[in-house]
């Protein structure tokens, strides 16, 4: 074949390779535009994960830190839980020696009364001129006054108990004897009341039913000290216990419940034999 008879043949085969080469490119390019789509959407799940990490992690450190003061909490309430546990055990040992005080205080008024029975009860005689001198008690807070034809000394009940009870205070029992000393020196033979008061407050958390019990139990206290501590005698002594039913002043204010916990040394116009 002559070269003239061979260029079309040839120029054909170009033409083909070139347009085949088109083809491949645009075949090529449609790929990387794929490829690239791929990529951008893997960035973005990339991302999307990352995020969806620190956001976890942020959450971790986050519970952590609830972990460790429900912790905290927990060993507060614990310690609470045991403070509670001994003041409880406090309260019932307490409870316990309160009851045996009551007890040992119940013997002693039936002893009383029963000893009272006995000697066919108190002989008096009667003496109105008695009023005419008071017995001089200078002590911080007692105070002496008259109420119709008997004399009041008034021993504060602040000064002579441990609160809501009826034990007395370091030095009660010297001040009661120190009353007592006076009474005795002025009328020695006088008929007297060992009679409790308390203000009108109700009792709770106590072995006395009632503030009546109470004021009987605390004026039992007062009357063991003066038998057996002065000069006053069990025979010319006898013991009462009001509650709250007569009042000094209002129980309206904290001053006045306050004044109201008495004990009284009531002095009367009778005489013992």
């Amino acid at each position: 074949m002559s070269r003239l008879a061979r260029a079309p043949w040839l120029l054909m085969c170009l033409l083909l390779i070139v347009a085949g080469c088109a083809d491949n490119a645009m075949v090529l390019k449609g790929r990387l535009g794929q490829a690239e789509q791929q990529q951008t959407a893997m960035s973005r799940q990339y991302q999307q994960i990352q995020d969806r990490a620190i956001a976890l992690d942020r959450d971790n450190q986050e519970l952590g830190t609830l972990l460790a003061q429900s912790r905290q909490q927990s060993k507060v309430f614990e310690d609470q839980l045991a403070a509670l546990r001994d003041q409880l055990r406090t309260v019932a040992s307490q409870l316990a020696q309160s009851r045996v005080e009551k007890e040992s205080s119940d013997k002693r008024v039936q002893t009383l009364t029963a000893s009272m029975r006995r000697q066919g009860g108190v002989s008096i005689k009667a003496n109105n001129s008695f009023l005419q001198t008071l017995p001089a008690v200078n002590i911080a807070g007692v105070f002496v006054r008259r109420d119709g034809d008997v004399i009041r000394v008034e021993l504060p009940g602040s000064s002579l108990f441990v609160s809501g009870s009826a034990r007395l205070r370091h030095g009660a029992a010297n001040l009661i004897c120190d009353a007592a000393a006076e009474i005795a020196r002025t009328y020695p033979d006088q008929i007297i009341g060992v009679e409790g008061h308390t203000d009108n407050d109700p009792i709770a958390g106590s072995q006395w039913r009632n503030n009546h019990a109470l004021s009987v139990s605390r004026a039992m206290t007062v009357y063991d000290v003066l038998v057996a501590r002065t000069r006053l005698q069990g025979s010319q002594l006898f013991v009462v216990g009001h509650g709250s039913n007569h009042p000094i002043v209002s129980n309206a204010t904290p001053e006045g419940k306050q004044r109201n916990r008495r004990v009284e040394l009531v002095i009367y116009p009778e005489r013992k034999n």
